[in-house]
């Protein structure tokens, strides 16, 4: 899987997740196949930390920093979200072909705000 800017990225130390981040960006070095990798840590508190990585070890290839194993796992969003409770296996209802009568009313905070003073 090849990961690209905006990407979140899950961080393993040791064989373990650590935490989560997002590619902010993907420079090439002065090194053939080896990039600058600037990564916001999704953290608190947040911060940006810029790591030299070859092209395999950003797209999930295990690498050492420091003499510990580490590994990027590029991360996907599930197709469809668990929802508790939902049961996925039941097949969905047609829709209603009833039409709504009702109307919605919007509130502004700003009249209400007027209104209180």
């Amino acid at each position: 899987m090849t990961t690209y800017e905006n990407d979140i990225v899950l961080i393993y130390f040791e064989g373990s997740p650590l935490c989560f981040a997002r590619v902010e960006s993907i420079l090439p070095d002065s090194k053939p196949d080896w990039y600058h990798l600037k990564l916001l840590m999704l953290q608190i508190p947040l911060h940006v930390v810029t790591w030299i990585l070859r092209d395999a070890y950003i797209n999930g290839e295990p690498f050492t920093m420091n003499g510990k194993k580490m590994r990027l796992e590029r991360i996907e969003c599930p197709a469809e979200p668990d929802i508790i409770g939902q049961d996925t296996k039941k097949e969905k209802k047609p829709a209603s072909k009833k039409k709504k009568t009702d109307k919605a009313t919007v509130i502004s905070f700003a009249d209400l705000r007027k209104n209180s003073s």
